[in-house]
C-alpha cells in the first residue's frame, strides 16, 4: 500500500500556514471546529494545527461528516498527480471512476475491467484513499452537479440525471449535504458571467498545478490536428480582458453521444467550451480533456527532478512546466502513431483525414470545420487493406492493430497496465520501441515512457552535448526517471518545429 501525504502531518500543516497551492489536491484539511474541509491553499485564516485532521480526497473528508468550504471550493482542485505517475492497481482504479465506469457500471463493472474482485478494490481504495468506489463517484456526481447548477439555466431536475443521480431526492440530499447549501441556494449564489454564451455550449475553466508552459501543449496539438477531427481557431474564446483568443478545437467520442470542446490557455486556468449531445457525459468529457492536457501534473517536482542534469536545466529554467500532450481516445492515437511511422507530421495528418473522411461518423459543427468523429476500431477493423496509400508491411501493422483493438485483444484505456500494454504492443507486426513508446506516453500515460530511437531526440541529444545513440541515451536518461517523457518535451523544444510553438 502507498503511503499518502496526508499522514505526514508536520508537512500538511506547513503547507495549510503558508498556502501553498502546489499541494491543492494531494490532500484535504478537514477543520475539526468547524467541520468543514478546505485545499491547503484556502485564503482564510489557516486553523490551529490542533483542530485540523487531514485526508487524501474529498469523498473521504464527505465520509467524515465534513462540508466543502465555500470559500475555496475543495471540489475544484486539481486531481491528485498520484493517478498520473502510478500504474497500480489504485491508479488504475482511479482513472476508471474518474472516466464514469462506476456510474455507468457499477462497482462490478470497474472490478471487472481490473481483474480484481470487488472486496479486493474496496478494500484497496478504503486502505489508501478512505473512501470505497462508491463515494469516490459520489464526490464526482456532486461536482459535476454544482458545475451545472453554477453554468446552466437547466431545470434542477436535469441536472440531477445529467450529474449522474438516480433521483430528486438523492440529488437534493447530496448537494445540501457536501456544500451545506440546497441547489437552489448554490445556483442564486454563482456569479454572473456577462458574456454571451453559446448556444447549448458549456462554459468552464479547467484548474492546473502552476507552472503551466503552453507552448509545446497546444502547438503540438495544432501542428499534428486531423483534419475535420482537430483545428486550431483563432479567436474562439473570451479570454483574460475580454479580449478573443484562439483556441483547440475537437471532436469527442463519449459514453453517451459525442462532443465538440474547446480549449485554450490562460494564466490561471485552461478555458474550455464544450458542446454535447447528452449532459451525462459532462464528467467524462471534462476527465478526458484534463488528461489530454496532463492538467494533473506535479510539475514543480518533474522540474526538480530534472533541473539536477547540468544538461536539462537551463531548458527547464528557460520555460518550466512543460506537460506531455496526450489523447482523449487511446485507440485513435495508437491508430495515429501508427500511420506516423517514419513519415513527416505533414503525411501523417494527410493519412489520419482520408481514414476519417471515409470511415468517420458525421457532426453537426456550427461554430467552425469539424465535419466526424475519428474512425472507431470496429469501423477501421472492416476497411479494405487495398485502400490505403501506406507500404504493404505498414498496412498489415495497421489492419493488425485495428483488429486486435476491435475484439478486445489489446486493452489501452485507463485500465490498462503499461507494462503489459507496451509488451502487447511490441508482439504486433510492424512495432518497434519508438511506436509502442509514444503509445505509452500519450495514450496510456506513462509519465517515464522514452524515445531514444526518435529522430528529434537524438538531434537535440547531439547539439547538447548528451550521448546520441539509443543505448548509452537511456543509460544517461535514468537520472531523469520517473520523469523522462518530460524530459523528451524539454529536449524536442530545442527545435524550431512547430509543434514546440503555441499557434498566432
Amino acid at each position: 500500500m502507498q503511503k499518502g501525504m496526508h499522514t505526514d502531518t508536520e508537512r500538511c500543516v506547513r503547507a495549510v500556514q503558508s498556502k501553498d497551492a502546489r499541494f491543492d489536491g494531494w490532500f484535504f484539511t478537514a477543520v475539526l471546529t468547524t467541520g468543514i474541509y478546505c485545499r491547503p491553499s484556502c485564503p482564510v485564516v489557516p486553523p490551529k494545527p490542533e483542530n485540523m485532521v487531514f485526508h487524501p480526497s474529498a469523498a473521504a473528508c464527505q465520509q467524515a461528516g465534513f462540508r466543502a468550504c465555500k470559500r475555496c471550493r475543495p471540489d475544484t482542485s486539481p486531481g491528485s498527480p498520484e493517478w498520473n505517475r502510478r500504474a497500480d492497481l489504485v491508479a488504475r482504479a482511479m482513472r476508471l471512476i474518474a472516466d464514469g465506469v462506476v456510474d455507468r457500471e457499477g462497482v462490478p463493472g470497474l472490478a471487472a475491467r481490473l481483474g480484481y474482485s470487488t472486496r479486493q478494490i474496496e478494500r484497496q481504495l478504503l486502505a489508501e484513499l478512505g473512501a470505497g468506489p462508491l463515494a469516490l463517484a459520489r464526490a464526482q456526481r456532486a461536482q459535476t452537479a454544482r458545475l451545472l447548477i453554477e453554468t446552466t439555466a437547466l431545470p434542477m431536475a436535469q441536472v440531477a440525471f445529467a450529474a449522474g443521480f438516480s433521483s430528486i431526492r438523492t440529488f437534493n440530499d447530496t448537494v445540501r449535504e457536501v456544500f451545506a447549501l440546497s441547489p437552489s441556494d448554490l445556483r442564486a449564489r454563482a456569479p454572473r458571467n456577462a458574456a454571451r454564451p453559446t448556444p447549448g455550449a458549456l462554459s468552464l475553466r479547467l484548474p492546473f498545478r502552476a507552472p503551466l508552459n503552453p507552448d509545446n501543449l497546444f502547438g503540438h496539438l495544432a501542428a499534428t490536428a486531423v483534419p475535420g477531427v482537430e483545428e486550431w481557431l483563432p479567436h474562439c474564446l473570451e479570454g483574460a480582458g475580454g479580449t478573443s483568443v484562439g483556441a483547440y478545437r475537437r471532436t469527442l467520442r463519449l459514453p453517451y453521444g459525442h462532443g465538440i470542446v474547446a480549449l485554450a490557455p490562460q494564466p490561471d486556468h485552461i478555458a474550455c467550451r464544450l458542446t454535447l449531445g447528452d449532459l451525462r457525459d459532462l464528467p467524462v468529457a471534462i476527465s478526458r480533456c484534463r488528461r489530454l492536457l496532463d492538467l494533473d501534473a506535479d510539475p514543480v517536482a518533474v522540474d526538480d527532478r530534472l533541473r539536477t542534469d547540468p544538461v536539462l536545466a537551463p531548458l527547464v529554467d528557460k520555460a518550466p512546466g512543460r506537460r506531455v500532450p496526450r489523447t482523449v481516445d487511446e485507440a485513435e492515437f495508437a491508430v495515429r502513431a501508427v500511420l506516423g511511422q517514419q513519415v513527416s507530421t505533414a503525411a501523417a495528418r494527410t493519412h489520419a483525414a482520408r481514414l476519417v473522411t471515409a470511415h468517420g461518423e458525421p457532426v453537426d459543427d456550427p461554430e467552425g470545420g469539424l465535419t466526424h468523429l475519428f474512425p472507431s476500431p470496429e469501423a477501421l477493423a472492416a476497411l479494405d487493406p487495398g485502400t490505403l496509400a501506406l507500404p504493404r508491411t505498414r498496412r498489415t501493422t495497421l489492419t493488425t492493430l485495428v483488429r486486435h483493438l476491435a475484439e478486445g485483444e489489446l486493452p489501452l484505456g485507463a485500465e490498462s497496465d503499461w507494462a503489459q500494454a507496451r509488451a502487447r504492443l511490441l508482439a504486433l507486426p510492424g512495432f518497434g520501441p519508438w511506436t509502442a513508446d509514444v503509445i505509452a506516453m500519450r495514450a496510456l500515460g506513462d509519465p517515464d515512457a522514452f524515445l531514444p530511437t526518435d529522430l528529434g531526440i537524438r538531434r537535440a541529444a547531439r547539439e547538447l552535448g548528451l550521448p546520441s545513440t539509443p543505448a548509452a541515451l537511456t543509460a544517461r536518461a535514468a537520472a531523469w526517471r520517473p520523469w523522462r517523457a518530460y524530459a523528451v518535451q524539454y529536449l524536442w523544444a530545442t527545435d524550431s518545429h512547430p509543434i514546440n510553438f503555441l499557434p498566432a
